[in-house]
């Protein structure tokens, strides 16, 4: 590729951007739970699994209820009336039958609930993933797609247990505590004011620790992410990695990764902890408080047994719903944060769009290509200029070739001709309509692009191939394999086209994935054929049968060819010399090389005089 693309001033590292505390300095000062908008406007899609899963809330928080409810009837009616079996017996019933009602809420809970969890996990995925598909390139170049998989993955499955889990554990405790609450008011309204005065003593620290523990759930999230983008690079390049013997190195770097992780769980840990105390000391402290002034009033005979047993239990209740609602509180933060990490990709608007009004491309296609007074900076490096007033006209049916040293811009070229990016100034024209007028899909499906290196999928060849046009048949398939000298091979495979070929076509060598890559340009028949020095990293004999299959594809097609390796172009109709953004040189190699300029000096470092 062209040094253009690798550019110095790259994006803020991740560990640039946290302080010595391990928290983002860049973080925004969310400290709500507002992020999980996104989640309950994923579950409104699901109207009638989310009504069944209220419903079955409020039957489960009301059964749960109504068992204090049932030991106060037992107590009061059943061990009152005089011992007689039937009497207690029919009040046990009406327990037994709460308890079966409570049982059957809270599966069906489970399920709907469950099902959301799951059904809202995958349409975010989906939806994240389908904007990614619209962003372009230059989005991947500023964030790292290890990263972004890791939000995919970690941050969806928090997700999940928050829609799946902490959502409906956080609402059934809710309604408990406020049905709890209002229940208390009933059986002994001046025990319960004494209850709700030590609310506000519970809320603020909820608050206070709310905060702090939000922040550092992000920050926690983000280590987990770095994790996953480091194993990720690491096994990719475990070739590299053994062949330099930094095995040793790459453990040690990845433990202070982990390390760094678990001191910011740690410091999570922590402040959940000391939240969960606090709260659960002021919880059920004022409810002992409560209870044993409710026991002095029995003595006095001012209320009953089954009253005050119930009074207790329902405090329980009322004392464990609020305990756990300060624990769901911190899921349901790392929730939002995980939201949050996932709205801003879901958010994320491509730089290339369609156009409101896109102008249709001239039928039949005919492969013209003009360049006019370009001038590009790339976005992460916008000094020095890619391309400066550049201008060139490709004829129909022409090769032109491109040439130059290192960073001259030529890779930049192929970019803008397939619309990865705009140029700040000047226009392009694709059969001489401009490119920022028309569909970016419809710009790219008339041209076929071979990269440097053959780019495979973890699929089989069938697909690999069939990527350049997907509803080919096999005839046709077979057909362009022919074309890029690769049915041999083919046909060789134990399985033939349905033979899977690894993850990147590791199953191939290098030729052989470099054929694949030209069948699927042949496959895609585009009139503009784009060559990024398909044969640099080839053997003599794999480079021999790819230049030929070359040969064979640009015969009917306007191709524009990088060549590091002169050799490889001398047939083209035209040569273009690039350096520092801009054509110094243009003209065949015979000419070209007479003329003594930057083309005659890179032919001279390569293969000496005997070209002239």
């Amino acid at each position: 590729m062209d040094g253009n693309t690798q550019h110095d001033t790259a994006p803020m590292s991740q560990d640039e951007s946290k302080d010595q505390s391990g928290e983002d300095v860049n973080e925004p000062k969310q400290r709500s739970l507002r992020p999980l908008i996104m989640v309950w406007q994923a579950a409104r899609e699901y109207p009638g699994h989310l009504a069944l899963a209220i419903v079955a809330l409020l039957v489960t928080a009301g059964a749960t209820l109504a068992i204090p409810a049932g030991f106060k009837l037992i107590i009061d009616n059943g061990f009152s009336g005089g011992g007689d079996p039937e009497n207690i017996g029919r009040w046990f019933r009406y327990l037994f039958l709460i308890v079966a009602v409570l049982a059957m809420g809270t599966a069906m809970r489970f399920y709907f609930v469950s099902w959301l969890g799951e059904r809202v996990v995958a349409d975010v995925r989906l939806r994240v993933h389908r904007n990614l598909m619209r962003l372009s390139p230059g989005f991947y170049e500023e964030n790292s797609p290890k990263e972004i998989s890791s939000r995919m993955t970690s941050d969806t499955t928090l997700i999940e247990q928050v829609v799946g889990t902490t959502v409906s554990v956080a609402l059934r405790n809710t309604l408990m505590a406020i049905g709890g609450t209002a229940y208390l008011f009933w059986l002994v309204p001046q025990l319960t004011m004494g209850l709700l005065l030590v609310i506000p003593v519970i809320v603020i620290p909820i608050t206070l620790f709310g905060r702090r523990l939000r922040k550092v759930s992000r920050t926690s999230q983000d280590r987990v992410a770095d994790i996953g983008a480091m194993v990720t690079e690491v096994l990719s390049a475990m070739k590299v990695v053994q062949g330099f013997n930094q095995e040793t190195r790459e453990t040690e770097r990845f433990g202070e990764a982990v390390e760094q992780t678990f001191t910011v769980a740690r410091r999570r840990i922590i402040i959940r902890a000391a939240m969960t105390s606090v709260i659960i000391t002021l919880i059920f402290g004022s409810i002992t408080l409560l209870m044993w002034r409710g026991a002095i009033a029995v003595t006095e005979g001012s209320i009953s047994g089954g009253t005050i047993a119930a009074f207790v239990l329902t405090g329980g209740l009322v004392a464990g719903s609020f305990g756990a609602l300060t624990e769901v509180y911190g899921d349901l933060l790392r929730g939002a944060g995980a939201a949050s990490r996932l709205s801003e990709l879901l958010n994320e608007k491509p730089t290339i769009d369609l156009p409101k009004r896109p102008l249709a491309l001239p039928v039949p296609a005919r492969g013209g290509l003009s360049f006019r007074n370009v001038t590009f900076r790339y976005p992460t490096r916008p000094e020095p200029a890619a391309l400066k007033d550049f201008t060139l006209e490709v004829e129909l049916g022409e090769t032109v070739a491109i040439v130059g040293p290192s960073g001259a811009g030529k890779s930049t070229i192929f970019q803008l001709a397939e619309r990865f990016y705009d140029p700040q100034a000047g226009s392009i024209r694709l059969d001489g309509v401009p490119v920022t007028s028309v569909d970016p899909a419809e710009v790219r499906s008339r041209i076929a692009f071979v990269p440097q290196e053959g780019v495979l999928f973890s699929a089989d060849a069938r697909d690999n191939l069939r990527y350049g046009a997907w509803g080919a048949s096999d005839e046709a398939i077979w057909e362009a394999a022919e074309a890029a000298n690769a049915a041999e091979f083919l046909r060789k495979l134990p399985e033939g086209l349905d033979t899977y070929l690894g993850e990147n076509g590791t199953r191939l060598s290098g030729g052989q994935q470099q054929r694949l890559a030209i069948a699927r340009a042949v496959l895609c028949d585009a009139p503009i054929l784009l060559l990024d020095e398909a044969t640099s990293a080839l053997d003599a004999e794999s480079e021999r049968l790819v230049q030929t299959a070359l040969d064979r594809l640009m015969e009917t097609r306007t191709t524009l060819v990088i060549a590091h390796r002169l050799a490889t172009i001398r047939a083209a109709d035209r040569i273009v010399v690039m350096d520092e953004g801009r054509i110094v040189e243009q003209g065949n190699h015979a000419t070209l090389t007479a003329a003594g300029g930057l083309y005659a000096r890179l032919a001279k470092l390569q293969f000496g005089l005997e070209t002239a």
